[in-house]
């Protein structure tokens, strides 16, 4: 069976059958990536552990619900104004909102199952019955497996001899593989025989996405300043295309013409960069590098390759950071999906 296949379990005479299923990108395996990047200042204008919880949890549905690869948390406050150290061990969501918002978002990225075991009793999660789901494919379900899989490697001897390391995946029993990996390590296994047995190996974690265009989760990086979420990019050759939201930007119908066939960006790498309550603008006067290079608020556009408004004649005086990103991303979905 190929990659590009899905499964579904179901019980037949007591064994696992397979069937596809429709969860991966029609037009198989998928090297591009999608990026977002987010302000720490999306949580200024709120005053209570409960408000700060909902915009975390509200961005973390969209970057699951438009699959978006990576989101970058960049830290658009004053440098003066940030505390010299901050204690991780307690709450952090009002002395260090970068920490809180990329705690909250690993934990909901993180499959349910292997939740305990990677995230330790803390302040920042108490409130963590308030999160909503976020089913996306790594995340397990009981009626469905796929030709990959997230796993937890977890204490114990195999019962196989061959075997070194048992992988909880979230089912009633655990399964054995063959490479020596330490407990409490989350791993992404390939099933290419469509079994628990033969040839389960550990991939890269990209693989599901560059092999069989599966959707597998979104990676978390922080960065200092806006300049860091250029500067500091894990993609080879950093961004290719970069796009800055404003409500000062051109309307994204003509900087991206709805067209038939929809217009399609050529780009590897493509990042969507979003303000705070101040905007962009705020991130580049607090952004020393930036100011190094002569960009101010006045001419931050010009970090970008596109400077749009995803919502032009907006009804509000303001967008909240996490509205816009569902406004932001069904706007400009069209650039890189065709279906």
């Amino acid at each position: 069976m190929s990659y590009s296949d899905g499964f579904k379990r179901r019980k037949v005479e007591g064994e696992l059958v397979f069937q596809p299923s429709t969860r991966f990108h029609p037009l198989g395996g998928r090297e591009f990536t999608v990026s977002v990047a987010i302000p720490t200042s999306l949580l200024s204008d709120c005053a209570t552990a409960e408000q700060r919880i909902n915009a975390p949890s509200r961005i973390a549905r969209a970057l699951g619900i438009f699959s978006i690869d990576e989101v970058v948390i960049f830290d658009d406050s004053p440098v003066e104004s940030r505390p010299p150290a901050v204690d991780l061990d307690a709450y952090t969501g009002d002395t260090d909102p970068g920490h809180y918002i990329q705690h909250l978002l690993s934990y909901m990225e993180t499959p349910p199952f292997m939740r305990k075991a990677l995230f330790p009793l803390h302040p920042n999660l108490r409130l963590q019955g308030l999160l909503p789901t976020i089913e996306m494919p790594h995340h397990p379900h009981r009626d469905e497996h796929l030709p990959y899989m997230e796993g937890l490697s977890i204490a114990g001897k195999p019962d196989n001899p061959a075997h070194k390391t048992l992988v909880d995946l979230g089912l009633r029993k655990p399964i054995s593989i063959k490479e020596e990996i330490p407990p409490k390590t989350r791993l992404t296994l390939s099933f290419p025989n469509g079994n628990f047995v033969d040839g389960v190996e550990p991939v890269d974690p990209a693989a599901p996405r560059t092999e069989a265009g599966y959707y597998w989760g979104f990676q978390i990086r922080r960065c200092d300043s806006l300049s860091g979420v250029f500067t500091e990019s894990p993609c080879e050759g950093g961004y290719d295309v970069s796009i800055g939201t404003s409500e000062r930007g051109l309307p994204a119908s003509h900087v991206f013409p709805r067209t038939t066939p929809a217009p399609s960006l050529e780009f590897q790498h493509l990042v969507i960069v979003f303000g705070g309550p101040r905007g962009l603008e705020y991130a580049a006067m607090n952004d020393k590098d930036l100011s190094s290079v002569g960009v101010n608020v006045s001419n931050v556009r010009d970090t970008f390759d596109h400077w749009v408004d995803v919502l032009p004649n907006q009804g509000n005086r303001s967008i909240r950071t996490d509205e816009a990103i569902f406004i932001a991303l069904t706007e400009l979905r069209r650039l890189w999906s065709e279906v």
